[in-house]
């Protein structure tokens, strides 16, 4: 059984220029909830290299860098300090300068 968390993935994105943003993701939520996560293993689409990765950095909430030209729903699995689990989703959303969606959407289901 799943255990029962607030925690949710929460992002930013900023447009760098030729249909490419730069963009980031983390885990949101309560102070002391974050503070019994252990790691987060993230994972991207496929076609990105190294499509699973695991964060272990609190300070930042467990925040995830990287970049691209399309958007896709993003896995994380969020391991917590006292041996149980969360599985959270987010689909990443990508917005040009005048708040326009990216047209480019993946085919990965």
């Amino acid at each position: 059984m799943a255990a029962k968390s607030s925690l949710k993935i929460a992002q930013s994105q900023k447009y760098d220029d030729h249909d490419w943003w730069s963009w980031s993701v983390w885990v949101d939520g309560p102070e002391g909830e974050l503070d019994g996560v252990d790691r987060v293993e993230y994972t991207l689409h496929p076609t990105f290299q190294r499509p699973v990765r695991t964060i272990a950095t609190r300070r930042n909430k467990f925040k995830l860098s990287t970049g691209g030209w399309g958007v896709f729903p993003i896995y994380a699995r969020v391991f917590k300090k006292d041996g149980s689990s969360v599985r959270l989703q987010h689909q990443l959303e990508l917005r040009y300068p005048d708040g326009r969606p990216t047209r480019f959407t993946d085919a990965w289901k």
